[in-house]
């Protein structure tokens, strides 16, 4: 049931026009379109950034694929348009659409967003409004689709409360259909005899009480605009609700058998490069570490894990259904994977006869390592990367990441010997703790491995330490620490550059107001939604990507919001206080965080006193 008319007028007045048409005209291969006049619900799956991101992102292909396997609902795509697009599509007054079936996202009955990165509010605000959707979802009414938000920044759902009607923590692939089941069933309830449904203020208060059954039903479901935040000293100091009959916190939906969901088979190949072309299978999900500053091996828990069989099968006919020439085995940590070696032969033997190649992201640097070049082998793939995050032993023990450099650096003499000739190296600073010894450590490090490469091939090896800023996140032990200064990272970076000795070697330091803005974003309080309503009507538009990002639009904004950056960000909480957060459950839950962060304090207190 395609919109021919909006097509049309897209192809005439605006495709010719914006850079890249290709993202915006739909018709790839494996893409599924439905005749809406035969199904029961309609879903609009949505990532909040450009084509080339969402298309790379697995969730999306997942939950696609999940949802147009039924034959009562379909599953149509949208990502956010570039500005250029935008401006057109408001000048010729024509909505935000699928590329499915170009229909208006106000015609949807359910609308999921994958909230992915904080620096992407804006994006949000860009596709509900450009839909046609009211902006917060208190102005909605039963006319309006279910704005459903999913994604890990779900995992404190406050700075963009006001903008979602249900906010969803956990697994996807069970919460997303049962909400869109239940909210078909309580909306054709409210269905009058001719057909429509309430408008106007009538529509607004039936919605509430749709709402409420939502919320009451599943207990992984947030409404937020049940829950009234009160503030004391310039933060949270309580989270009240506005009725009796919505639970106090919420819990994440969680898949018990993750062999049991089926992987897409048939992704979508775009027609244009994306940030990823090749086959995503995910093998694995949670982590078997508890490293302290990690919040996806908190929020991904319990480990689950596919049968190789199952993966081989999918990765096959994934192959003939798309003819990508890479396959890559997607994890938190891959190499954890209990079955991996045995899955990587396997895969191997299928693929490597037909030119295909195994990609292998997310090693953890063990013992494994030094055996595992040989292993994933290097056609065409010349560099490795790993995550070692510190570079001093006694500081990877304060983070619980228990990995040596012995191993690290024998693994990157075995790459070397395998043929890989480049190695980059993910760290992060302004930690707990942090001192210059352990920036040091980092430029050492990476100066090690070059060594080694020159060592085995007889000139320095390329190595690429990549600095993040560390973010204190939510459901994290260290979600109490304050976050590091913009003069303390400015600092760091500076110096660890300046003890670099090899040419070879290059320190990439993440950008320090990109970082900073996510702090004040992922530890926010509902207040914070307004600075990203100021950012988002000043312009901030694709703000992820660098040359986009407008730093003193968002500072303007966030200090127009009367936002205290200081308190909320830098400053730390106490082990008692009332985090915005606190009513999102995790599994172990806050005692166990409390626990550990205690023993980090420990730790840390020992660390300072031996240097």
């Amino acid at each position: 049931m395609i919109n021919h008319q909006r097509r049309k007028l897209l192809e005439s007045r605006v495709w010719p026009h914006v850079q890249t048409p290709a993202q915006y005209v739909g018709g790839e291969r494996n893409i599924v379109v439905k005749d809406h006049r035969g199904v029961r619900g309609k879903l609009a799956v949505g990532f909040p950034d450009a084509y080339t991101i969402g298309m790379s992102h697995h969730g999306l292909q997942v939950l696609y694929s999940l949802m147009n396997r039924r034959d009562d609902w379909c599953a149509e795509r949208v990502f956010t348009p570039w500005p250029d697009m935008e401006q057109l599509l408001r000048k010729h007054e024509i909505p935000l659409y699928t590329l499915e079936t170009f229909t208006a996202l106000s015609e949807f009955d359910v609308v999921g967003l994958s909230l992915q990165y904080e620096i992407s509010s804006p994006n949000v605000l860009t596709m509900i409004d450009l839909g046609g959707i009211p902006l917060e979802s208190v102005d909605r009414t039963m006319n309006d689709p279910l704005l459903v938000a999913g994604g890990p920044c779900c995992q404190n759902p406050e700075p963009m409360a006001d903008y979602f009607d249900v906010m969803i923590t956990g697994d996807g692939e069970p919460a997303l259909p049962t909400v869109c089941d239940l909210w078909l069933e309580i909306k054709e309830s409210y269905r009058r005899e001719d057909g429509t449904l309430p408008d106007g203020e009538e529509g607004k208060r039936q919605r509430s009480d749709a709402l409420a059954k939502v919320a009451n039903t599943l207990e992984y479901a947030y409404v937020p605009r049940f829950y009234q935040p009160t503030y004391k000293d310039g933060r949270i100091a309580s989270l009240q609700r506005v009725r009796d009959d919505v639970p106090t916190t919420f819990a994440p939906s969680v898949i018990s058998d993750l062999d049991g969901i089926p992987l897409p088979t048939d992704p979508i190949v775009p027609y244009i490069e994306c940030v990823h072309d090749r086959i995503a299978l995910e093998i694995m999900r949670g982590c078997p570490h508890l490293c302290r500053f990690c919040q996806s091996t908190v929020i991904k828990r319990p480990l689950r894990i596919r049968e190789v069989d199952t993966i081989v099968d999918a990765a096959w006919e994934s192959y003939l259904n798309t003819g990508h020439n890479e396959i890559s085995i997607l994890s938190l940590s891959s190499s954890d994977y209990p079955h991996f070696e045995p899955l990587v032969k396997r895969l191997h033997e299928v693929f490597k006869p037909l030119g295909v190649n195994i990609s292998v992201p997310s090693l953890r640097v063990n013992d494994q390592l030094r055996s595992l070049p040989q292993l994933i082998g290097t056609d065409r793939r010349s560099s490795l990367t790993l995550a070692p995050e510190v570079a001093r032993d006694d500081m990877r023990e304060q983070i619980r990441k228990k990995i040596k450099n012995s191993d690290l650096i024998e693994g990157c003499r075995n790459a070397f010997q395998n043929g890989f000739d480049s190695v980059k190296l993910y760290f992060m600073c302004g930690l707990p703790g942090e001192r210059p010894v352990d920036l040091d450590g980092i430029v050492d490090l990476a100066e090690t491995i070059a060594t080694v490469g020159k060592e085995v091939k007889g000139r320095y090896a390329r190595v690429t330490a990549s600095v993040s800023n560390f973010v204190p996140k939510a459901h994290t032990p260290y979600q109490w620490n304050g976050m590091q200064s913009r003069e303390y990272f400015h600092w760091a970076h500076k110096y660890m550059w300046s003890r670099r000795k090899i040419r070879s070697v290059n320190i990439k330091c993440h950008n320090v107001e990109t970082s900073l803005l996510e702090g004040v974003l992922s530890r926010g309080d509902r207040r914070t939604g307004n600075a990203i309503r100021l950012a988002w009507e000043r312009g901030a538009r694709m703000d992820g990507w660098t040359e986009h990002l407008d730093p003193d639009r968002w500072w303007s904004a966030i200090e127009d919001a009367g936002i205290d950056v200081q308190r909320q960000v830098h400053e730390k909480y106490e082990l008692l206080d009332k985090l915005p957060w606190d009513h999102v459950n995790v599994k172990f839950g806050r005692a166990y965080l409390e626990k550990e962060q205690g023993r980090a304090t420990v730790q840390l207190e020992a660390l300072a006193n031996a240097t």
